[in-house]
């Protein structure tokens, strides 16, 4: 069985069937199974259904699939106590969330209730693109996030009329506690601005959120009265606050508060406070880039490296297209003397996509959330244009010391 292959779900399904009932797994031993594995943190390096036993040496990516497939089936399974009826339902809850609204969906806007429809919605939400910059960008959060579907899918089952709401506003009371999680570091480092940009990037159901909680007395948490939201909530909120070193006395009161605001047991609290911290050091050798002190420090310098080649490997046709945008330039070369205003950075920004969208190799920056790594593309620049840069920076430095006294 390769989940790479068509027909993958009607090979494994009967597996994750036998082990739900087989086992009577609950909801409390399959969340601990699962967190095991890595999916919670965007990052599955091992499955539940078949362990360390993988019949082929699987992708990450193929292991995501399978992960995300069980917790779905189980949620199913849990409610209905039948596998009959699955894919029916499945079916129904993606295009109640609107598919049309969300790019995402695109391509499934009535899908059929077949294993192979499911199949292809599972691609589509698992990011599986092959070029490295993209893949690594995508998955370093947006795979994170994934569970959020199956809380929606549990909600659906019993509330099938309310679920576009319930996704709403279950997103954005989860980036609430991740924009809280972050604030609670002692000492914040500019990577931990571009983890929240990446999560802002990952969200599907909200557009433009806003923190509107400043305390977790103040969180809307009624839609979290389920185990599986409860455990998640907190498991994310550790995520985004880990780092190598251990927790300082301001985060562990933070993720304890929260758990017990959410009204979860003592070990409960403490495992999720410590288990991120040993799920990375434990399986360091199999996370390449979690194999650092900070992940998205990592992340951001190897992204940085490969935006390099792209704009030298395209030299010729960006100072081209460059030389036809002359007040792209000369508002480049004012940015290293002074701030921008509002207007010139989204001048800046509109004409930098305009020029990646005639340079085929630089598409990267025109794919969703694409537009976290231009201030990267305009580090670069002026490697490219030395002369013009430095005459635009050398002219308005003239120009404020004869303004100034």
């Amino acid at each position: 069985m390769n989940p790479s292959s068509t027909g993958w779900i009607a090979k494994h399904q009967p597996v994750v069937n036998q082990l739900i009932t087989q086992q009577h797994l609950q909801s409390q031993e399959l969340y601990d199974r699962i967190l095991k594995t890595g999916f919670f943190y965007g990052v599955s390096v091992t499955t539940m259904s078949y362990g360390a036993k993988e019949p082929l040496r699987w992708t990450e990516i193929e292991r995501t699939k399978l992960n995300f497939f069980d917790c779905l089936y189980f949620v199913y399974y849990q409610q209905y106590q039948a596998e009959t009826g699955f894919f029916d339902k499945i079916t129904s809850f993606y295009s109640e969330l609107n598919p049309r609204a969300h790019r995402y969906f695109s391509g499934f806007s009535k899908p059929k209730p077949t294993a192979a429809s499911l199949e292809k919605i599972i691609q589509e939400r698992i990011q599986t693109n092959e070029a490295t910059l993209q893949k690594n960008f995508s998955n370093l959060i947006t795979n994170a996030l994934l569970f959020l579907d199956v809380l929606c899918f549990e909600h659906f089952l019993k509330n099938p009329a309310d679920v576009n709401a319930y996704a709403i506003q279950l997103e954005a009371t989860l980036m609430n506690v991740i924009w809280m999680a972050l604030l609670q570091k002692e000492e914040k480092e500019h990577y931990d601005k571009l983890l929240l940009k990446l999560f802002e990037k990952s969200l599907r159901y909200n557009r433009n959120l806003k923190q509107e909680a400043q305390t977790l007395q103040e969180l809307p948490l009624e839609h979290f009265n389920t185990l599986f939201a409860k455990r998640y909530a907190l498991d994310l909120a550790a995520l985004a606050i880990w780092d190598d070193a251990k927790l300082d006395k301001t985060e562990f009161l933070f993720l304890n508060s929260f758990g017990t605001i959410l009204e979860l047991p003592k070990h409960i609290i403490d495992q999720s406070t410590t288990y991120v911290h040993d799920f990375i050091q434990d399986n360091r050798h199999r996370i390449s880039y979690l194999n650092y002190s900070n992940p998205v420090k990592h992340f951001y310098n190897q992204t940085s490296q490969t935006v390099k080649v792209l704009i030298l490997r395209n030299k010729k046709r960006l100072l081209q297209e460059l030389a036809e945008s002359k007040d792209l330039v000369v508002l480049l070369g004012q940015s290293t003397v002074r701030d921008l205003s509002k207007a010139e950075k989204k001048r800046v920004k509109t004409q930098l996509l305009d020029i990646c969208k005639s340079v085929p190799s630089l598409a990267i920056f025109m794919l969703p959330g694409g537009g976290v790594l231009l201030p990267l593309l305009i580090k670069f620049i002026p490697e490219l244009l030395p002369s013009a840069f430095n005459d635009n920076r050398i002219d308005l430095t003239a120009d404020n010391n004869r303004d100034t006294p």
